[in-house]
């Protein structure tokens, strides 16, 4: 899965762009306090600065999502210029912006000029021939991941979702080995273009008064970086018990399938072996590790195609669900305008991605559907961004977006975590709720994606920050990334890798600069967002089996937070939904507590040395 789908969706790099006023640390005024003409200007400022990046985003989205859907040299160049152009604005919005700094204004005014000084992802030189240097590397990297594919010896060439399909169903290591090393020769030539990407990237920051990118990107959060790398190593302690008893487990039933040869009883796990192309989630080698009692009795995959689902039956039923919680429905455009089925006739970005075009109903999903479990959840994931794009439509343009961009990526997930039995019944995909006896192996499945995930989601950007700050140099770029891996997830590479590759490459959000963190706050947040809105709905059963569907109550709570946008600082808007202004990762803990308890028990009874 790809989280995006974790996944990974798009959130869409156009929001952060267009937001992309980024200021120095000083200013040319040094009074603390705004007379009323001062004021006025600043108001006056805002507000054509929204006015112009609003007019902007349009622009480049639709030139986005023509080059994402047809990827050609003409649409890689028209993409590749409408970006130029609007960095070249914020560069020069910013530049505005420092005398403002440190005037003392309303709250309002405020929190957009510090977001118009944060929000740039690839701040570009002031120099414009590097700006559009920068606009170019970014347009190649993403066309040489749109347009990768894999040829094997009879001939066929594969895509990445198809290459996908064969890592999440085969089980024979050779096949498994190549289809693992074939899609990362796409990633190669990518290196010498990230490496200048990143000189340019970190240029922009300095001319904009940030250290490096890595500075930029951490300060995003409503807190100093330094204190939210701290937040981060806080929450990943409060789940790592976890993840370590489930490693440990999954590992020793690899083991048992494949023996000795193959996957090693201890250490790290070899990486091609765990279902995904990245090893990033493990839920499709449920059934080389599940116990033999667990079968709940049906596969959502199996049902889906009983009942008729195609691909647009499979998004409608998505729909209903938020149309249960009281949202309105989807807007005909989005039936009209959205990618559901890879076309035949041309390449296209497949990751599944989710977009608002005009910042107010232009929302659409741009996602090549496979007719499995995973991608219903993929779909329940991507109109969570749909829905939370829409809700904040009548925010000024600066506050349309997430309270963080982990709160974007959490709320379909916190609908899919309702995705339980009982649902499936209420929809008539499933004729009975299977018994309580059922659940360690429904949970077993639900952590294989979910707590398999979260050190991946964690270590992605740990990997670019340290080459944004130089931690990490271009001669280290590969061994670096396999030895937080290993640190992290406890997996490896199944083969020497060397740097003439470049294996962060082959995923997506790397040449897509898409920053990662969100997706591990995301995993964090919808447990607690999925635990505080059963306690809304009235559920007093245990939260991994609560299903939030039909809900009134619960999804009018929902929907005040995601009205406020980025109105106010996130810890606001978690509490309005959570009652507490903290992330917590204790929610996972109690999601999957009766699992835990289950898997030390297994790995002590198969006397298994843990760790690795």
């Amino acid at each position: 899965m790809s989280l995006s789908k974790p996944q990974i969706s798009r959130l869409s790099l156009v929001i952060a762009l267009s937001l992309g006023i980024s200021a120095c640390n000083s200013s040319q005024n040094d009074g603390n306090h705004a007379d009323l003409s001062t004021t006025e200007e600043v108001e006056q400022f805002l507000k054509q600065s929204e006015q112009t990046l609003s007019k902007l985003s349009v622009e480049i989205n639709r030139a986005e999502w023509i080059y994402s859907n047809f990827i050609t040299d003409d649409t890689a160049a028209l993409s590749a210029s409408a970006a130029e152009k609007l960095t070249a604005t914020s560069v020069r919005l910013a530049t505005q912006a420092t005398q403002y700094s440190n005037l003392a204004l309303d709250d309002t005014s405020l929190r957009k000029l510090n977001i118009l000084r944060r929000s740039l992802i690839l701040p570009a030189p002031l120099d414009p021939a590097k700006n559009a240097e920068l606009a170019k590397i970014s347009s190649q990297l993403n066309g040489l991941y749109g347009k990768g594919k894999y040829c094997f010896d009879d001939g066929r060439c594969l895509t990445q979702p198809e290459l996908s399909a064969i890592m999440a169903e085969s089980s024979d290591p050779k096949l498994l080995l190549e289809v693992w090393q074939g899609w990362r020769e796409i990633a190669k030539p990518m290196r010498p273009l990230f490496e200048r990407e990143v000189e340019l990237a970190n240029e922009g920051a300095k001319d904009l008064g940030y250290e490096n990118l890595s500075v930029l990107w951490r300060s995003q959060y409503d807190m100093e970086p330094d204190e939210f790398s701290n937040e981060l190593d806080r929450l990943w302690g409060q789940v790592k018990p976890l993840y370590d008893s489930l490693h440990c487990y999954v590992r020793g039933e690899l083991n048992k399938a494949y023996g000795d040869d193959v996957v090693p009883a201890n250490g790290p796990i070899p990486a091609h072996l765990l279902g995904n192309m990245w090893a990033q989630s493990w839920g499709n080698v449920y059934d080389k590790v599940s116990p033999q009692d667990a079968d709940p009795g049906y596969d959502v995959t199996q049902l889906l195609a009983e009942h008729g689902y195609d691909e647009i039956k499979m998004v409608k039923q998505a729909e209903s669900f938020f149309s249960s919680l009281g949202f309105d429905p989807l807007p005909d455009s989005f039936w009209e305008r959205s990618l559901f089925v890879q076309p035949k006739d041309r390449d296209v970005v497949c990751h599944a991605s989710a977009w608002d075009l005009d910042n107010l109903d232009d929302i659409r999903i741009k996602m090549c559907i496979q007719k499995t479990a995973e991608d219903f959840t993929v779909i329940h994931h991507e109109l969570g961004h749909n829905y939370y794009q829409r809700a904040y439509k009548n925010q000024p343009f600066i506050f349309k977006n997430s309270a963080n961009d982990g709160f974007h990526e959490a709320i379909g997930d916190t609908i899919a975590l309702s995705i339980t039995p009982s649902y499936l019944q209420q929809i008539g995909l499933l004729d009975e709720v299977p018994d309580a006896s059922k659940d360690i192996g429904l949970l077993l499945k639900q952590a294989l994606d979910k707590v398999a995930f979260m050190p991946f989601g964690l270590m992605i950007d740990q990997w670019r920050w340290k080459v944004f700050s130089g931690e990490i140099t271009p001669e280290q770029y590969n061994q670096a990334w396999w030895d937080l891996r290993e640190k992290y997830q406890g997996v490896k590479a199944p083969i020497e890798r060397s740097e003439d590759d470049f294996d962060p490459g082959a995923k997506y959000h790397v040449p897509g600069n898409v920053p990662y963190t969100r997706y591990f706050l995301a995993h964090i947040l919808q447990f607690q967002f999925h635990k505080s809105l059963c306690e809304t709905a009235g559920d007093t059963g245990p939260v991994h089996r609560c299903s939030i569907y039909g809900n009134k109550a619960a999804g009018s709570k929902l929907n005040t937070m995601l009205e406020m946008g980025l109105s106010r600082p996130w810890p606001e808007a978690l509490e309005v939904v959570t009652g507490s202004p903290e992330m917590d990762a204790s929610a996972v803990l109690d999601y999957f507590a009766p699992l835990q308890v289950w898997l030390n028990e297994q790995n002590t009874q198969a006397n298994r040395q843990c760790g690795w």
